[in-house]
């Protein structure tokens, strides 16, 4: 049986998910040939024509995309800084808008001059933001911390993955970061905290991939998205040292509610806003201050 082109079954495949109301229908089919293929997205006009097989293995693909199902669950993977992690049922799938709080991060740390470095992600997840620092400042001892047993499962996974790839190992806590006694043996002993945390104010309006796969616990947090950040923020305060640095992902309704969280405590200082790529706001940042004086 003679090969196909490619480039013909990814304009059907557009095509499809187009009828299916996919966001970015061409790029999705782009990337879902790229997966089977073996190659980067870029490089798909060096594989001019495939067997009738994957043709066929690439179709039952739209197929499951077509349904709305997330692209990363289909392809068992997602991308964060320099790594990739898996991820599936049962796990957030971390958003591109996280690359800006991972860049913030990464400065953020060029300027600690704790030696070494004691950072702390809540509400990790999959593991991905955790893991992608340590992937980029192996001198740094990274702990993680997640509620979800399912998506601590995952996060347990990436870590053992990315360790065997040679990055520093990061610590997993199973706990709720909301909780006063929550990592006690961390307080005063932290440099950087970056939080993704449910944030979604409930009854908010998502596309099928978010509401039909991700976790619900992952998503939503109460009436007005502050009830996992509101508490968070207490015990962010205890964790930091002086002069370390916390970055707080938020949805883009209520980030002047997270600043004025922030603002609200005296031993934090120069909060700040920072936008996403489309100029909403996504995620605030804060600087632990010296303790006022009795």
């Amino acid at each position: 049986m003679s090969r196909k082109p490619l480039r013909l079954a990814i304009l059907e495949a557009t095509s499809v998910l187009e009828e299916a109301g996919v966001p970015s229908a061409r790029v999705d089919a782009e990337l879902l040939a790229a997966h089977l293929v073996g190659v980067d997205r870029g490089r798909l006009g060096l594989v001019p024509l495939v067997e009738p097989e994957l043709v066929e293995a690439y179709f039952r693909t739209v197929a499951q995309r077509a349904k709305r199902i997330p692209l990363q669950y289909i392809t068992g993977r997602t991308s964060l800084g320099n790594i990739d992690v898996e991820v599936g049922p049962g796990v957030f799938v971390p958003r591109p808008e996280t690359e800006l709080l991972l860049a913030w991060a990464l400065a953020f740390l060029e300027n600690v001059d704790h030696h070494p470095p004691v950072i702390l992600d809540l509400c990790t997840g999959s593991g991905a933001l955790a893991l992608a620092i340590a992937n980029a400042r192996p001198d740094a001892v990274v702990h993680a911390v997640e509620l979800d047993p399912s998506a601590l499962a995952w996060a347990r996974r990436n870590a053992d993955l990315r360790s065997g790839e040679g990055d520093t190992p990061i610590t997993l806590h199973h706990g709720d970061v909301t909780a006063r006694d929550v990592l006690t043996e961390l307080d005063g002993a932290v440099d950087m905290i970056v939080a993704n945390p449910p944030y979604i104010p409930e009854g908010t309006d998502l596309d099928p991939e978010v509401i039909d796969h991700d976790p619900h616990m992952a998503l939503f947090g109460g009436a007005d998205g502050l009830s996992v950040i509101e508490p968070m923020v207490r015990n962010i305060a205890r964790w930091l040292r002086v002069g370390g640095g916390v970055a707080i992902e938020h949805d883009d309704t209520n980030g002047s509610a997270v600043e004025a969280l922030l603002s609200a405590r005296r031993v934090f200082t120069e909060v700040t806003a920072h936008p996403d790529l489309a100029g909403r706001p996504r995620f605030v940042v804060a600087t632990r201050a010296q303790p006022p004086s009795a």
